[in-house]
């Protein structure tokens, strides 16, 4: 009797479907598994993420052509291997979509270990570059294999974090259980990235850390109390330096933008770029170059754009054309319409990835796919605000289009799990 009461429970009755229940996978037992049958891989997360993909790897190859060919001898350089990994990936997606959630909740603490362990490995045997260790390589040369730990430190704190809040359950609206071991090991990441250092990283980690735990169920004052003391704590950094540059100079000569931005300029790259950020004209050949040639960019593609192709500051005006700044060269060769649908493309996903956590099978999985589409659509929307000056450049590539294999592979077997995801969802509850 009880067993038929709990069929008529998950499978619904005459009133109509039920929503998926919440509770940790351990909780729900083994019904869904061995009877309902599933939904299958979700059809239309998929065509957006191939189409995003496709477009990206077409502008890797219009936006690096010139400077593959002044640098490595070959046009076709950084296209080339953009479209190896490209069909690598789409070959590590399918294939993790095949993975169950469950496999990935119990590898979920000792994927963060080893994310930790990578972080530390780099500061020892890290590559060099700009005066930032943030690579681990294998090779020499142009066949050299490069990724950064920093990218899988992401993609562990989603996973990691999910399986620690279905484990904490109700607890998370305590200090002791949804602050402090969170805190805690996003700290310890954070220290490893400034010792890199890695700001952009940092960025991403914190965001998603927050985001993750507010998903989770932290109590808002707590997230509240903690803006509050950083607040305070960048304040007290920060005001004694405006307050003494202020006193060195005329007081109705100087804004206190540009007290802000004189200051900045004592807190080394990271404070360079935001005194760039506030007023990149003030060192056009320096600080403000790559911002202005941005713009310019942006500002040459008018409506309709030039041209797939048929962008101008590629030709080594504009750096890191096609790697971080690559959404300047979209912008420049497809115009505004062109880059407003890319950017459109993009928000289709991030809002079927989030459609796709409505529905998912349990807990872990709903956080699991809250944090891969969060992630996401923070890269999106911090390369997005650099390239348009609205914040300081902070070396966030654009998904999907920014030149970067590794970091290619990663967010495809992101997609993955969110397909994985997708596949489990029963399939009495897909609804239209």
């Amino acid at each position: 009797m009880s067993s038929n009461s709990e069929v008529k429970e998950i499978t619904g009755n005459e009133s109509g479907l039920r929503m998926p229940d919440w509770k940790p996978r351990e909780l729900t037992g083994n019904y869904f598994d061995e009877v309902q049958k599933r939904a299958g891989i979700d059809i239309p997360f998929l065509l957006l993420t191939l189409l995003v993909l496709m477009i990206g790897i077409i502008m890797v190859l219009s936006a690096s052509f010139a400077s593959a060919y002044y640098s490595m001898g070959e046009p076709t350089w950084f296209f080339i291997r953009q479209f190896v990994f490209a069909i690598s990936g789409v070959a590590i997606m399918l294939l993790t979509s095949r993975v169950k959630i469950s496999t990935m909740s119990r590898w979920s603490m000792h994927f963060l270990v080893a994310a930790l362990g990578l972080l530390v490995a780099v500061l020892v045997i890290g590559i060099t570059v700009n005066g930032a260790k943030r690579w681990i390589g294998v090779g020499s040369g142009g066949g050299a294999f490069t990724f950064q730990p920093s990218e899988i430190a992401k993609l562990a704190v989603v996973i990691a974090f999910a399986q620690m809040i279905c484990k904490f359950g109700d607890k998370m609206k305590t200090f002791k259980f949804g602050v402090l071991p969170f805190a805690a090991i996003t700290g310890f990441m954070v220290m490893l990235l400034v010792l890199q250092p890695h700001i952009s990283a940092i960025i991403i980690i914190v965001a998603i850390s927050a985001i993750m735990m507010f998903a989770g169920g932290t109590r808002l004052r707590y997230f509240v109390l903690a803006f509050l003391i950083g607040s305070l704590a960048i304040g007290a950094v920060i005001f004694p330096h405006i307050q003494g540059q202020i006193k060195n100079e005329d007081v109705e000569q100087i804004s206190i933008t540009q007290a802000v931005i004189d200051t900045s300029r004592g807190f080394g790259y990271a404070g360079e770029r935001v005194s760039a950020w506030l007023d990149p004209d003030a060192d056009p050949l320096a600080e403000g170059y790559q911002i202005r040639q941005s713009l310019i960019a942006v500002g040459a593609g008018g409506l309709f754009g030039q041209g797939v192709g048929q962008s101008r500051q590629k030709y080594l005006y504009l750096p890191e054309e096609h790697n971080d700044y690559i959404f300047a060269i979209v912008s420049e060769e497809l115009g505004f319409i062109g880059a407003m649908l890319i950017l459109a493309l993009f928000l289709l996903i991030i809002i079927r990835g989030y459609w796709l956590s409505l529905h998912a099978k349990d807990k872990i999985a709903r956080l699991i796919t809250i944090g891969i589409t969060s992630l996401l659509s923070l890269q999106v929307v911090f390369n997005v605000a650099v390239v348009l000056n609205l914040a300081p450049a902070t070396g966030i590539s654009l998904p999907f289009f920014s030149y970067g294999g590794t970091a290619l592979w990663i967010q495809l077997l992101q997609m993955g799990i969110i397909l994985a995801v997708s596949r489990e969802i029963p399939k009495d509850f897909e609804w239209e």
